[in-house]
């Protein structure tokens, strides 16, 4: 079994797909997300059989990360009980699995640029003025 798993969840429309997908590659919670659609859901809903046209997403992340991201989703969604199926990947090409690593991973601090002695003694340096006598 690897650290990976496939989170599926539907989005009402494309443009919702985006936008849940974008915030969470972008909040580092998702490696990648696929958009698949139009798909035709039919499922029971307060009683009712209910057809609706619905985009797929087949988001990747690490397992350490899937109840926060879970938890995310539903607070960007517009579903009242939005899907969210956490699968195991048990295997997988080894570079891609460690790409999905480092893209999930924490992001790197800014590098700060160390002083040396030598990059403050750029300028020459001044001599005091004398007064002419």
């Amino acid at each position: 079994m690897t650290a990976a798993v496939v989170v599926l969840s539907t989005a009402a429309a494309p443009d919702e797909a985006e936008r849940i997908a974008a915030a969470l590659v972008g909040e580092r919670l998702a490696a990648c997300v696929n958009l698949v659609g139009p798909i035709t859901s039919i499922y029971r809903w307060r009683g009712s059989v209910e057809h609706a046209a619905e985009v797929l997403m087949v988001i990747k992340t690490r397992r350490a990360l899937a109840v926060r991201l879970v938890a995310r989703l539903r607070k960007l969604h517009s579903y009242e009980v939005p899907e969210a199926i956490v699968m195991p990947i048990a295997s997988g090409s080894a570079p891609y699995l460690r790409w999905l690593a480092a893209a999930t991973a924490a992001a790197p601090a800014p590098r700060r640029r160390a002083r040396t002695q030598g990059s403050r003694a750029a300028a020459p340096k001044r001599r005091p003025r004398r007064r002419a006598s």
